[in-house]
């Protein structure tokens, strides 16, 4: 695993499953659930992954490995139930919520799928998870093209191709690859940190040989680049000092509140077209309507309240799509809740997403993750999942990640999907946190909650609806 998935994997706790997820909806009749597990299993051999499980290094000394699983069995993985009457969309959220809430089994390969009938309107849902060590979420819609198809033409599998698992490596041999990678590890680690200062000195303008050769770069002139992008780290460290909303961060239970909001995309890019920005500024738009409606009704919202929001942008360059891991990288945004005039709002918005554009910082953090990946030291990030009492942070109070999905209508066995809800995780004393994803002309938000901490999660999501509306009036009035 490289750093960033093995934190995925070693920071989960019991209050804390880190795993990605989706609820889709099809048109009906349902397939029964032979049928989808042959679907299923027709597919495995292109996504060998899901075949596999972790193997920790003994006293964690290593990062975590991948291995096949010797007792792997599809049946454990692909799970059936159904809804009762009368089978509506607040019972399908409510089943996603629990089903969400439950933790993968760390002892085999990392990901469920359950097969839900009985939806009103002739429709059946398909819930699916799969850790985030394994997969991010422009990834995983990587990946499920490979579930999807284009078209509603089917043919029924034939027989499926025979399988034998690897060999699993012993716990010796465990420890002795780790130890021959703690010889090796300085060298690559000094390759790693030329290329990543490569990588770095390019994203700033600065050359690809600015690893090799710092002072050489800085001296013929260049470092305005670099200058650009220290400023642009100032700003960022300055929008943490900005009074937040405190609800919003504190202990999280193993429970969770699910719900969803979908939006026009047609409409949003009418708003775009009439008031400027990008579909991610009229997104972000629309959630802080929504938390400000929240805030309100806590009676927590002042003018100069903020909320700030992890903003995961897509680092994954295009000869690594479809890999199976994680390559993101967060900016943040100070939400401006406080603000009344919606317009204000978007343009402060606007004007944050364009200032991460123009200093680099998603390249920038994207060529810093490089640099630390290989200092990642499992031993400690095992402790820190373990440690009974854990430090609480309020810099942070929510994220929001939006993930481009396809703009064509995509089917599975036959059956057309008609709606695509994301689900995200939460971690860090984070108590809720949205998923947008668009498809076929709309808009799929998916919001999460601690069940405890947002027993109002609903009115987030009627604000965000609202919020949007205002926007498309305003868009409307020009």
């Amino acid at each position: 695993m490289s750093g960033l998935d093995a934190s995925f994997y070693l920071l989960e706790n019991e209050n804390t499953p880190l795993h990605v997820a989706s609820v889709v909806v099809f048109e009906g009749p349902a397939p029964s659930y032979g049928d989808l597990v042959r679907a299923i299993v027709a597919k495995l051999p292109l996504v060998p992954r899901y075949r596999q499980r972790v193997r920790s290094v003994p006293l964690h000394l290593g990062r975590p490995v991948w291995a096949d699983d010797p007792h792997f069995q599809v049946l454990y993985h692909v799970r059936h139930t159904a809804l009762p009457a009368p089978g509506n969309d607040e019972q399908l959220r409510n089943l996603a919520g629990r089903v969400l809430a439950q933790r993968l089994d760390p002892d085999k390969p990392l990901w469920e799928i359950w097969l839900v009938e009985g939806l009103t309107d002739d429709r059946w849902a398909m819930i699916a998870k799969v850790h985030h060590c394994m997969v991010d979420g422009v990834a995983g819609m990587d990946l499920a093209t490979v579930l999807f198809d284009l078209g509603p033409d089917y043919e029924p599998p034939g027989e499926p191709e025979e399988w034998e698992p690897a060999p699993e490596p012993s716990a010796l041999e465990l420890l002795a690859d780790s130890a021959q990678r703690s010889v090796t590890q300085p060298v690559r680690q000094a390759n790693d940190v030329v290329r990543g200062l490569s990588s770095l000195g390019t994203s700033l303008g600065l050359g690809n040989t600015w690893g090799v050769s710092v002072a050489e770069t800085l001296g013929a002139g260049r470092a305005r680049g670099l200058r650009d992008f220290a400023m642009g780290l100032s700003r960022v460290a300055g929008r943490f000092t900005h009074p937040s909303a405190g609800s919003l961060n504190g202990p999280i239970g193993p429970h969770r509140r699910w719900c969803w909001q979908q939006l026009s995309l047609d409409d949003a890019k009418t708003i775009r077209k009439a008031l400027g920005g990008t579909i991610n500024d009229v997104v972000l738009a629309a959630v802080t309507a929504g938390y400000r409606d929240l805030l309100n009704a806590r009676d927590e919202l002042t003018h100069d309240t903020c909320v700030r929001s992890a903003v995961p942008v897509s680092v994954r360059s295009t000869d690594e799509q479809g890999e199976l891991n994680n390559r993101v990288a967060a900016v943040f945004v100070n939400l401006p809740v406080g603000v009344d005039d919606p317009l204000e709002r978007l343009r402060r918005i606007r004007e944050q997403t364009d200032d991460v554009k123009g200093s680099n910082q998603a390249t920038g953090t994207k060529a810093l993750t490089r640099l630390t990946d290989t200092a990642v030291a499992p031993a400690l990030l095992s402790l820190a999942a373990r440690l009974p009492v854990r430090l609480r942070q309020d810099l942070v109070q929510t994220v929001t990640t939006n993930v481009p999905g396809p703009g064509f209508p995509l089917y599975m066995m036959g059956r057309r999907v008609l709606e695509l809800h994301p689900y995200v995780p939460l971690t860090g004393g984070i108590r809720v946190a949205t998923a947008i994803i668009s498809y076929c002309g709309a808009l799929h938000f998916g919001i999460t909650g601690d069940f405890d901490g947002m027993p109002d999660l609903d009115l987030l999501a009627k604000g965000i609806q609202a919020g949007f509306d205002e926007l498309l009036t305003e868009a409307g009035k020009r």
